[in-house]
C-alpha cells in the first residue's frame, strides 16, 4: 500500500499542480517527490497550466530583479553625485580642456587656422562645454553658433528636434535653424533611431584659432604635470 504522502503528492499533481505548490502541501524532500511523481503523465491542459505559471514567474522574478536593479542604481547614482560638489573655476577649467582634447576639432599642420568645433549628441556634455567657454574662456554668446545634424530619415521631426535642443541648451530657437541631413544607408545597423533620436549638435566659435592653440598648450601641460608627478 503506497503511503498517505504519495497518494496525496500523485492526486495532487494529476490535478496539475506543480511541484513547489506540493511541496507547500506534502512536505517531503524534492528528490523523493520526483521519484513518485515521474511517471505521472499530465493532460495538455495541465502542462498549458504549468507553462503558464512558469511563465508569470519568470516574469515575476525578472521584474523583482529590475526593481532592485533600478534601486541599487539610483543609490549609487546618489552617492556619486554627493561626492563632486562645487565646481571651482579651475576644476571647470580642466574639464573643459579634457572635453575638448576628447571630442573636439584639433588643428592640422596642413589646415593652419582651425577654429572650436565641438561636436556631441549628450545635452549634458555639450551644455558643461558651453559653460566652459563662457565661463574658462570668456567667449561671448554672439561669438557661438550651432549646428544641428540629423539623418536624413529623421526630416519630418525637424522642429520637435529644434524644440530639444532649445531646451537641453537653454538657447533659443533661432539659435538653431541650421540643420543638416546625413544620407541614410540602407543596410546600416544603427541603434539611433526612432522617437528618441535626436541627432547631434556641433558647436562652433567664430575667431577661435588661437583659443585652439591654448587648448593645445593646456593639454601639454595637464599631461606633463602628471608624467613629473609619476617620475
Amino acid at each position: 500500500m503506497l503511503p498517505t504522502q504519495k497518494i496525496k503528492a500523485i492526486k495532487l499533481r494529476k490535478e496539475g499542480m506543480s511541484y513547489s505548490e506540493i511541496l507547500e502541501v506534502v512536505p517531503v524532500a524534492k528528490s523523493t517527490l520526483s521519484i513518485w511523481l515521474r511517471s505521472v503523465n499530465l493532460s495538455k491542459p495541465q502542462q498549458q497550466r504549468l507553462t503558464a505559471k512558469k511563465l508569470a514567474a519568470g516574469k515575476r522574478g525578472g521584474a523583482s530583479r529590475k526593481a532592485a536593479r533600478k534601486h541599487i542604481t539610483s543609490e549609487i547614482l546618489n552617492k556619486s553625485e554627493k561626492q563632486i560638489g562645487v565646481i571651482s573655476k579651475r576644476e571647470l577649467f580642466l574639464v573643459g580642456t579634457v572635453l575638448y582634447w576628447a571630442e573636439g576639432t584639433k588643428e592640422k599642420e596642413d589646415a593652419p587656422g582651425s577654429g572650436i568645433q565641438f561636436t556631441n549628441s549628450d545635452p549634458k556634455m555639450l551644455i558643461t562645454f558651453l559653460s566652459w567657454l563662457r565661463d574658462s574662456c570668456s567667449i561671448e554668446d554672439g561669438r557661438i553658433h550651432f549646428q544641428i545634424y540629423l539623418h536624413e530619415t529623421s526630416d519630418g521631426r525637424i522642429k520637435e528636434v529644434v524644440e530639444y535642443w532649445s531646451k537641453n541648451l537653454m538657447v533659443t530657437q533661432d539659435r538653431l535653424n541650421k540643420v543638416y541631413f546625413k544620407r541614410n544607408k540602407v543596410s546600416t545597423n544603427r541603434k539611433n533611431t526612432g522617437e528618441h533620436y535626436f541627432g547631434l549638435v556641433r558647436i562652433k566659435v567664430r575667431r577661435s584659432s588661437g583659443l585652439v592653440r591654448a587648448i593645445s598648450g593646456w593639454v601639454n601641460g595637464i599631461t606633463e604635470s602628471l608624467q613629473c608627478q609619476n617620475d
